[in-house]
């Protein structure tokens, strides 16, 4: 049994239910991936399968990934990553796991990387609500007071401040699975995933 697959976000759009609601979806291209290796508790010290996704010109490879790849004789691969299983008997080298692993209405979680949006002041990276925009105020977007004087003369840990915003790894829990096409190997879920267009994103059944 496997509750957990690799793909990438192609957009979002809006899909119309039975009832004729309007619901808002993010289109998922899940899989299919292709089982490179075995981790055996024996061996590795735990059960898990490692997988490729997305295939890559051969040519773009060095000789230690390409002679890792030709044991599946699958191609090579853009992405490597490995997916925990109770028992790696039930997998063989170069099977391909397809999107038909989740239905619909199975709740799921999506992870990515979120877009960065670079170096970002309080206002735009934690909502402040910025300082008077009259009476001759030149303190609209400042973080204002960020300590105290004298005790304990220092910032405190944990304060909001300017920084650099967004690329990094954000988790979107209990994401509704409203439609799955396995001929097309995409998966449509309810509402929105982090990451641009393209980017990878890891699907979690829960």
């Amino acid at each position: 049994m496997i509750n957990k697959l690799f793909g990438k976000k192609l957009g979002m759009t809006r899909i119309f239910l039975d009832e004729g609601k309007s619901v808002p979806v993010t289109v998922l291209k899940v899989g299919p991936c292709i089982v490179l290796q075995k981790k055996t508790r024996e061996k590795d010290g735990y059960d898990a399968i490692q997988v490729g996704y997305e295939t890559r010109k051969e040519i773009r490879v060095n000789k230690p990934l390409k002679g890792h790849f030709n044991t599946a004789g699958k191609g090579c691969f853009a992405h490597l990553r490995e997916i925990t299983v109770e028992d790696t008997e039930e997998f063989e080298l170069g099977h391909e796991i397809k999107s038909d692993i989740f239905s619909v209405g199975d709740m799921v979680h999506v992870s990515g990387v979120s877009k960065g949006r670079g170096f970002s002041g309080v206002t735009k990276r934690w909502g402040f609500s910025g300082g008077k925009k009259t009476h001759g105020s030149r303190s609209h977007r400042i973080p204002g007071s960020i300590g105290c004087s004298a005790t304990p003369g220092r910032v405190l840990k944990g304060k909001k401040l300017p920084g650099r915003m967004g690329n990094q790894r954000v988790t979107i829990k209990n994401l509704k699975v409203v439609d799955v096409r396995p001929e097309m190997d995409v998966v449509l879920v309810r509402g929105a995933v982090p990451g641009s267009r393209n980017s990878l994103v890891e699907i979690c059944k829960i």
